[in-house]
């Protein structure tokens, strides 16, 4: 009696061990194999591909300034020259496309966003002349007198945005940055490719922007209003519009909250007196 259970109970797990050999051998779509095994479809591309414009090869540049107080009206000169000099210079692969003092938020801080036509190999011509360029060498020795400190990141702009053009001024501009988790810009970008219809009635939306080097899994979205009113009225609008509310819930989930408010500043308001961009 117990030889025939010990055999009946020996075949039935040989026959369950050649079942599962024959479901891992023969289709990772199969259903038994599905139950254990978790498969992830590899992407077809980097989200830079993905993401940003096919037709443009555009690289950006932000920078963020941290001015001592009592030199920002020194500093805004000095900056304001020689910015001007390399937007117009053709020897130099670079556009200036706006630079603002913030108004709210981070206070006596310069933010300064430059595009490059032509991606990296312009980004790299620009600064190899830079280096050779004694007067800018010399700016920025007295500009680093100025400053308290900076940093900067390489961005692209995502396809469904805009390109920054000039729009008359002056107007607020606001920057909205957000830290997403890692895995989730796909997402992120999906999510606002469908949900950018809702903020263009007034032609608030400058640019959108996503990190490539500096720090990671970052987004900037750029708005310009004719005022702090203007700007309440049209973000109070997209919430009567039907699917607005659905973006904002499922692009919340993309978020890293575990950054401190302060290190993800949702409002800074960009003031540009005069620009036309």
């Amino acid at each position: 009696m117990h030889i025939s259970m010990f055999l009946l109970t020996f075949v039935k797990l040989s026959f369950i061990l050649l079942l599962c050999r024959w479901f891992s051998e023969n289709g990772d779509k199969g259903w038994f194999r599905s139950i254990f095994v978790h498969k992830v479809d590899a992407r077809k591309d980097a989200h830079s591909n993905l993401l940003s414009k096919k037709e443009t090869s555009n690289l950006y540049k932000i920078q963020f300034h941290n001015v001592k107080p009592e030199c920002l009206d020194a500093y805004n000169d000095l900056q304001a020259e020689v910015q001007s000099q390399l937007h117009q210079d053709q020897d130099y692969p670079c556009e200036l496309i706006g630079s603002w003092n913030t108004w709210y938020g981070e206070q006596d801080q310069a933010v300064h966003l430059w595009r490059y036509r032509g991606g990296y190999p312009a980004l790299t011509e620009c600064l190899s002349k830079l280096r050779k360029n004694k007067e800018y060498i010399e700016f920025r020795k007295e500009r680093s007198k100025m400053l308290i400190s900076r940093r900067n990141q390489l961005l692209l702009e995502f396809s469904f945005w805009n390109e920054p053009f000039p729009r008359p001024g002056p107007n607020i501009y606001e920057m909205r940055t957000y830290h997403l988790k890692p895995g989730t810009m796909l997402e992120w970008g999906n999510h606002w490719a469908r949900a950018i219809k809702y903020r263009q009635e007034n032609s608030e939306a400058v640019g959108g922007f996503f990190s490539q080097i500096g720090d990671l899994y970052v987004v900037h979205h750029l708005w310009a209003y004719e005022s702090l009113q203007s700007r309440e009225d049209t973000r109070n609008s997209a919430w009567l519009k039907e699917g607005w509310d659905t973006n904002v819930y499922y692009t919340v989930k993309c978020q890293d909250m575990h950054i401190p408010i302060g290190n993800n500043p949702t409002i800074p308001l960009l003031y540009y007196p005069g620009a036309g961009e």
